[in-house]
């Protein structure tokens, strides 16, 4: 049986903080009343996040979601400061290189698995005993448009956002039993400091860089938010990834891999 949590203002804990989304994500908590744990491998850009929120507010710190003894430290301290509640863990951190499989660096490679797979893995690990203690709590991991089909010149973080689709929906039914839900955001194309990487690529010259941080930011408010009854698992961003994933699940597959080379020429 899980702990009651400290009576107070909900708790949201947020990875990839100081930029992009996830600063979009922390301020608009904020603004709606939530405490915010700020944490980036950017300590300094989530320190001057944090303090833009008020006295209070915030916290943060460095975090390099890949270790898991920053995961422990960083989740001590914000539970000591956030009156011993996790309501939610947003899992935003990500990185991403463009190209042709064969000349991105394997080293790149590895490091996309290493911080979009494995961060989000070890955050959930790490995270589960204050998420237990804390009633309703949720796991809200980024996804994203190309975890619905393939992407060519996004091989490698195309499969590591299938790997969260996966992990998500076979966590979400695991952790039920703990009350614990675990959903995902999938965005399109977004208009952040990885936007200069999408502009090499043919889809994004194709469809566009249509959507704003604060554009997914909301869709992580409403999902986090939501008191629906039969909850949505994962959360599309935009008209464009409703759509293609709506398509591609009633399409032929021979005829979504040819749109899709479309889309990339």
């Amino acid at each position: 049986m899980r702990a009651a949590s400290t009576q107070g203002r909900p708790a949201i804990f947020v990875t990839g903080a100081a930029s992009g989304i996830g600063r979009a994500c922390a301020e608009l908590f904020a603004r709606r009343g939530w405490f915010v744990g700020l944490y980036d491998i950017n300590a300094p850009g989530a320190d001057a996040v944090a303090a833009s929120l008020g006295q209070g507010n915030a916290v943060s710190g460095g975090l390099d979601v890949s270790d898991p003894a920053a995961w422990q430290s960083a989740l001590a301290a914000f539970w000591e400061r956030s009156g011993n509640r996790l309501d939610v863990l947003l899992n935003n951190a990500g990185i991403l290189s463009t190209g042709s499989f064969e000349a991105v660096p394997l080293s790149r490679h590895d490091a996309m698995l290493a911080v979009n797979v494995r961060g989000m893995i070890t955050g959930c690990h790490s995270a589960f005993p204050y998420l237990q203690r804390t009633p309703r709590a949720q796991v809200i991991n980024m996804a994203s448009a190309t975890a619905i089909y393939g992407q060519p010149e996004l091989a490698t973080y195309s499969a590591t956002k299938f790997a969260v689709r996966g992990f998500t929906e076979g966590l979400d039914l695991e952790w039920n039993r703990f009350g614990i839900r675990v959903s995902a955001v999938w965005p399109s194309f977004v208009r952040t400091a990885m936007a200069d990487d999408f502009r090499h690529i043919s889809s994004a010259r194709s469809l566009g860089i249509r959507l704003t941080p604060a554009d997914v930011a909301s869709t992580v408010w409403t999902c986090a938010t939501t008191t629906r009854r039969l909850r949505k698992t994962h959360w599309m961003v935009g008209l464009q990834a409703a759509v293609l994933s709506l398509a591609t699940r009633f399409a032929p597959s021979a005829l979504t891999r040819w749109v899709v080379r479309l889309i990339a020429k």
